[in-house]
C-alpha cells in the first residue's frame, strides 16, 4: 500500500507541479500590475500646496506608489487613473503638506524620572519606547523629523527600522554629537566611575581631536553633526550657558564634516557662542537665546537658519516653577533662559534671519510639538511663515527641497489635513487628523 501511495503521489505531483507554476506566474504578474497601479487620488476642499502660495479649493491630488504624480483643479473621477484607485474624501478639510520638526530627541522626554531611567532602563527598552514616541510624533503631523541628540547607534537603527518600513515613524534625520570634555553635550550629574563608562568617543578636546570626533561620528552613520558651542540649560553643572567650544575647535568641526557631506547644527545659547560657531559656518543655529545685532548679522550674511525651540524654552520654564526635581543649577538656567527666548525670537524674526521650525521635543512631550506654532505666533510670527518654517524652510535646511516642503509633482506624498484652515487660525495645527507619509496613509 505504501508503494502504490507513493506511486500516486509522484503522478499527482507530476500533473500539479505546472499548474502551481502557472498559478504562481499569474499571482506574480497580477501582483506586479497592482503594485504598478497604486494610485490613490486626495479630494481636498482646500489645498496649500505649496506654503507661501495661495490656497486653492476643490483640488485633486494624484499619488502613484509614493509620490505624487499629478494636482488637478476639480474632484477628478478615479476611473480615468484605472481601476483599483483609492479615492481619499478630504473635501471638508484644509490640506497641506506634512510638518517637519528639526529638532528632536526621540529617545526620551524630560521629566522627575530622568535619573532613575537613565541607571536603570535598558538599551533595549528605551528603544521600544523610541518606536512609540517616534509614532506619537507621526500622528501628530509630523512626517520628518531632524534628531539632535540621543545614543547614536539606537537613533541609526531607528532611522533605518522606520525607512525599510518595520516600524511607524517619521522620516528621521539622524544626528552624531561632537562636544568638549565637560561641556554640554558631555555626561554629567552621576558619580565618576559612571562618567567615565558612559563618555563618548565624540567627546574631543582640541581643534585636532575635535576633527578626529567629527569623522567617527560620520564614520557611524551620523547624517548631520550636531556641537553645542555654548552650554546648556539641562546639562547637570554649574557651568552657565557661554561660549564652551573654543573658536579654532568649532571650525575644525565645521570644515570636516562639510569636507564629508555633512551639515553641522549649534546648539548655541549666549551670544558670544552663537556668534562663533556662526563665523565658523555652521548651518543652524539651535536656540540661539540671547542672538545680538552681530548675530543677526551673521545669520544674514552667512545663509544660516534660526531653529528657535520655544516650546523648549517654555516647558522648563514652567517645569522650574511648578516641580521640584530640577537641580538647582539646572533650574536657575531655565528660569532665566526660558524667560528670555520668546522677545530674542521676535527680533530675530522680524530682521529676516531664516527659521526653520524645531521644538527640541523630549523636553516637552512628544506628539506636542505644533504647540511650538503657537509660540512662534505669540511671538509675532505671521501663521504663512510658520508653516513655510515647517515645510519650504525645513526641506531646505535639510537639503531636502527637490522630494520633500511641498505638494508638487515628483515629491513624495507627505500630506497631512486638518478641519479648517491654520492660517486663520493657527491652533488648527494642534488637531491633524489625517496623515499620510510617502503615499501610506497613517492617520484617518
Amino acid at each position: 500500500m505504501f508503494h502504490k501511495n507513493n506511486k500516486n503521489n509522484k503522478k499527482n505531483n507530476t500533473v500539479s507541479l505546472p499548474l502551481i507554476a502557472l498559478t504562481l506566474l499569474s499571482h506574480t504578474v497580477f501582483s506586479s500590475a497592482a503594485l504598478a497601479e497604486n494610485i490613490k487620488i486626495i479630494h481636498a476642499g482646500e489645498l496649500l500646496a505649496v506654503p507661501g502660495k495661495t490656497v486653492q479649493k476643490r483640488q485633486s491630488v494624484v499619488i502613484k506608489d509614493n509620490k505624487i504624480t499629478e494636482i488637478v483643479s476639480g474632484y477628478v473621477s478615479g476611473k480615468d487613473y484605472g481601476d483599483n484607485v483609492e479615492i481619499i474624501d478630504l473635501k471638508n478639510d484644509f490640506v497641506m503638506p506634512g510638518m517637519m520638526d528639526m529638532h528632536v530627541h526621540i529617545q526620551g522626554e524630560l521629566g522627575p524620572d530622568n535619573a532613575r531611567e537613565r541607571l536603570q532602563m535598558s538599551s533595549e527598552l528605551a528603544g521600544m519606547r523610541s518606536v512609540h514616541f517616534a509614532n506619537k510624533t507621526l500622528q501628530a503631523g509630523f512626517t520628518t523629523v531632524r534628531d539632535l541628540g540621543a545614543d547614536p547607534q539606537q537613533l541609526y537603527a531607528l532611522r533605518d527600522a522606520i525607512a525599510n518600513g518595520w516600524v511607524d515613524g517619521p522620516r528621521i534625520i539622524a544626528s552624531g554629537g561632537v562636544s568638549v570634555t565637560g561641556g554640554h553635550g558631555d555626561v554629567d550629574g552621576m558619580r565618576h566611575d559612571l562618567m567615565d563608562k558612559y563618555t563618548s568617543k565624540t567627546i574631543c578636546d582640541g581643534p585636532y581631536d575635535c576633527r578626529r570626533a567629527t569623522r567617527r561620528a560620520i564614520k557611524f552613520g551620523a547624517d548631520v553633526i550636531k556641537i553645542t558651542s555654548t552650554g546648556g540649560v539641562l546639562s547637570d553643572t554649574n557651568t552657565g550657558t557661554g561660549q564652551q567650544m573654543a573658536n579654532d575647535e568649532l571650525k575644525e568641526v565645521v570644515d570636516a564634516a562639510h569636507a564629508l557631506g555633512r551639515k553641522v547644527a549649534s546648539h548655541a545659547h549666549a551670544a558670544e557662542g552663537i556668534n562663533a560657531a556662526l563665523r565658523a559656518g555652521v548651518d543652524s543655529i539651535e536656540h540661539g537665546s540671547y542672538a545680538d545685532e552681530d548675530s543677526i548679522e551673521l545669520f544674514l550674511d552667512n545663509d544660516a537658519y534660526l531653529v528657535p525651540t520655544l516650546l523648549a524654552g517654555d516647558t522648563v520654564l514652567k517645569m522650574a516653577q511648578n516641580s521640584d526635581f530640577m537641580s538647582p543649577a539646572i533650574k536657575a538656567k531655565a528660569q532665566r533662559v526660558g524667560a528670555d527666548m520668546l522677545k530674542n525670537f521676535t527680533n530675530a524674526y522680524e530682521e529676516g534671519v531664516k527659521i526653520a521650525f524645531g521644538t527640541d521635543s523630549g523636553v516637552s512631550k512628544h506628539g506636542t510639538n505644533a504647540q511650538e506654532a503657537i509660540l512662534m505666533h505669540e511671538a509675532g510670527m505671521k501663521p504663512m511663515d510658520i508653516i513655510k518654517s515647517a515645510t519650504v524652510n525645513a526641506a531646505d535646511l535639510i537639503d531636502a527641497s527637490a522630494t520633500l516642503g511641498t505638494l508638487e509633482k515628483g515629491k513624495y506624498a507627505d500630506i497631512i489635513a486638518v478641519d479648517d484652515n491654520p492660517l486663520q487660525d493657527i491652533r488648527q495645527l494642534l488637531s491633524v487628523k489625517f496623515v499620510m507619509k510617502g503615499g501610506e496613509v497613517y492617520k484617518q
